[in-house]
């Protein structure tokens, strides 16, 4: 199945000083949001309180979650325990719910809450409740970014090891450029980031290096088997050939999360809005700005030929 030629000749490597400075341009953007503006962090992160609520009969999410917002409760997370008659229920505290010292008391939480809840369903009863501190949030953001920085590393020695140096910076830079725009995304629109958009931001960060990684394949493979190519020829056949590839793996995974976000309910929004601007972001950079940098790092034929008794003149690349 293709959407593109394998043997079509679109000379994207021709536009890669104009694809780079967009790619620049969007990076100091993200910085510039993430600076100023900043995520718009949730309870996961900044703490608040939980609440677990029990019905006689079966409950949707959503009619929850409208009965809070009747009650003026801004911004609950409500998600589903255990089945369609428990419901865990966070938020954060409003004034009528701290005690005369400014903390936050469960009594008056569990009032309002249940007051709300039961002045449409009166079948609502409090199962449990408990207080998240906000150094618990600040511990969780702090461990979030060090397993982003992680999982980055650990693509760049994987393609060290794989491919070539050249490969593995080239991977980085533009896992870093993904990320950071994602990010400055979610900052522009302040959507609320809580653990659910982290663990999109991951997966995002893994799904990019597939696509690139597919890319890269072709470029050593071709680099083996072409005689006298120049490397811009190389690196534009490749971004060619692996193109229908790249495109339709985007768009069903793109289909994929559209559904999610559509039926997969309140809880799932956030996961499938961030894997979506990954998505594009991801496969943008791949086409447009992976390959450049591997053209200015100046990877060549000598690069990935293995070293032989027929070539011994590999030896003494740089």
């Amino acid at each position: 199945m293709e959407i593109f030629n394998h043997n079509s000749n679109i000379h994207f490597l021709r536009i890669r000083v104009f694809s780079a400075a967009v790619a620049i341009v969007l990076v100091v953007a993200s910085v510039v949001l993430l600076a100023t503006k900043g995520l718009n962090y949730g309870l996961d992160f900044t703490g608040g309180v939980s609440l677990v609520v029990e019905y006689a009969q079966p409950v949707q999410t959503g009619d929850v979650r409208d009965a809070l917002d009747k009650g003026g409760l801004e911004n609950p997370v409500v998600q589903s325990v255990g089945g369609s008659r428990q419901v865990s229920i966070r938020l954060q505290p409003t004034k009528e719910m701290l005690d005369a010292k400014g903390q936050v008391n469960l009594d008056k939480v569990a009032g309002v809450v249940m007051h709300a809840l039961q002045a449409t369903r009166s079948d609502a009863a409090l199962k449990s409740r408990s207080s998240v501190s906000a150094e618990v949030g600040a511990e969780l953001k702090s461990d979030g970014m060090v397993a982003a920085v992680f999982v980055i590393l650990g693509i760049m020695a994987y393609l060290w090891i794989r491919f070539e140096r050249r490969f593995a910076i080239a991977a980085v830079l533009t896992e870093v450029h993904d990320t950071l725009v994602t990010l400055g995304i979610l900052a522009l629109v302040q959507r609320e980031f809580d653990m659910t958009e982290l663990a999109s931001v991951l997966a995002v960060i893994g799904y990019s290096i597939n696509d690139k990684v597919v890319v890269f394949d072709r470029i050593r493979e071709l680099f083996r088997l072409a005689r006298k190519a120049e490397p811009e020829e190389i690196l534009n056949r490749s971004i060619n050939s692996t193109l229908s590839r790249t495109i339709i793996t985007s768009l069903f995974t793109g289909i994929t999360m559209a559904a999610l976000y559509f039926y997969g309910g309140q809880a799932v929004h956030g996961f499938a809005i961030t894997m979506l601007i990954g998505i594009v972001v991801g496969t943008l950079s791949s086409i447009f700005v992976a390959s450049p940098i591997l053209l200015w790092l100046g990877v060549s034929k000598k690069d990935l030929m293995p070293v032989t008794k027929e070539n011994p003149e590999l030896a003494r690349r740089p």
